[in-house]
């Protein structure tokens, strides 16, 4: 799967509207507030991946939160987020950005987030390892990073998934998937990219990018969400890790 092609499926009309809708009548998740607000501190300068239409980074901004940076690969996304932000008079930075190719120089952020498996909808391993290893660089030693991804090993497709791993040891997978997690769906705006990863696979290569895993559960297991949160999104399992002091 090519980012061009993921990044089209993002761009449409219809996707962003759903975004935007997310943004003004979802908001924050029970869970997302709740850790969020355990590890950053209102004063802390935050950097968000992914931010779609805005939903987090509003939803920060009302708790408080005054320093955030929000990034997006998509510039419809963007320029609806920048709408919305002008309508509600909220004065938020908002920027198109490749996470696997950040511009800022290292060390300057107190944290970052990457939600709702946006991580996840990077194609190709590589690139979400060169995501991992950006945003690393970025933020600053101790720095927290909080992101979502589904969970292989609890997902409720699990028939598909044992279908789909014999169908990678018998190389007959979709010709268009890189790895095995991959998973795509056809829908009316287009190819709807997602890599759903095992627990396994996203403590190595958050070994290998440097990062200290301080905790990992799933939604779930946190709140129980609003049917607001539920008809928008599936349970999924979030990561804390952090950069360790000895980086610099």
């Amino acid at each position: 799967m090519d980012s061009e092609t993921v990044l089209k499926y993002f761009d449409a009309d219809s996707v962003v509207d759903h975004y935007a809708l997310a943004s003004t009548q979802v908001g924050l998740w029970e869970s997302e507030e709740k850790i969020f607000s355990r590890v950053f501190q209102p004063q802390n300068s935050i950097l968000e991946l992914g931010c779609g239409a805005g939903r987090i980074a509003f939803g920060l901004h009302e708790l408080g939160y005054q320093h955030i940076m929000a990034t997006d690969y998509s510039k419809p996304m963007i320029q609806r987020a920048r709408h919305l932000s002008t309508l509600l008079e909220y004065n938020i930075p908002l920027r198109v950005c490749d996470a696997a190719d950040l511009e800022f120089e290292d060390n300057v952020f107190d944290g970052a987030i990457f939600g709702f498996n946006g991580l996840m909808q990077i194609p190709q391993a590589s690139r979400r390892e060169r995501a991992l290893s950006e945003i690393f660089r970025v933020i600053r030693p101790e720095g927290w990073f909080v992101f979502t991804t589904h969970d292989r090993d609890r997902s409720p497709h699990s028939s598909f998934w044992t279908q789909e791993e014999r169908r990678w040891q018998q190389s007959e997978q979709s010709a268009e998937l890189d790895d095995f997690g991959d998973r795509t769906e056809m829908t009316a705006d287009g190819a709807h990219y997602m890599h759903v990863p095992s627990m396994p696979e996203m403590e190595a290569v958050l070994e290998r990018t440097g990062f200290r895993i301080e905790a990992t559960v799933m939604r779930s297991q946190l709140a129980h969400e609003s049917t607001e949160v539920a008809a928008f999104s599936d349970d999924c399992r979030f990561w804390v890790v952090q950069k360790p002091a000895a980086h610099s």
